[in-house]
């Protein structure tokens, strides 16, 4: 077996405002979305992430994610620049001991997104 990607799928009942944020502030694209607005793929480059109601066999009271999506970007500071007075920051940029230059945002849902390029 052979895994080929990986597509996060995050529950939101706020998914017009997900993907709001997530064109708008961070430039994604809207791929693809349900007519019902109950879901939408939203892609920027190499990277898709999916934004969902929730699925009714899950018990949802708000997002429960305990650890963070960690997208490896090129031009991390200029992304930072763009990014840094439109979302509620989690750490500013940084270089890391281990090589990376990242720093991390919340979403509009509070889901932990982490951006790091390699130095």
């Amino acid at each position: 077996m052979k895994l080929k990607e990986i597509r996060p799928a995050l529950y939101t009942r706020q998914v017009k405002e997900t993907v709001d944020f997530y064109t708008n502030i961070l430039g994604f694209t809207c791929g693809a979305a349900g007519d019902d607005g109950s879901w939408a793929a939203l892609t920027k480059d190499d990277t898709e992430v999916m934004v969902t109601l929730p699925n009714d066999h899950v018990p949802f009271t708000g997002p429960r994610f305990t650890g963070s999506i960690y997208f490896i970007t090129e031009e991390v500071d200029a992304y930072w620049e763009a990014v840094k007075d439109q979302a509620r920051i989690c750490y500013p940029i940084e270089t890391f001991f281990y090589g990376m230059r990242e720093f991390a945002i919340y979403d509009n849902n509070g889901y932990l997104l982490q951006f790091g390029e390699e130095v």
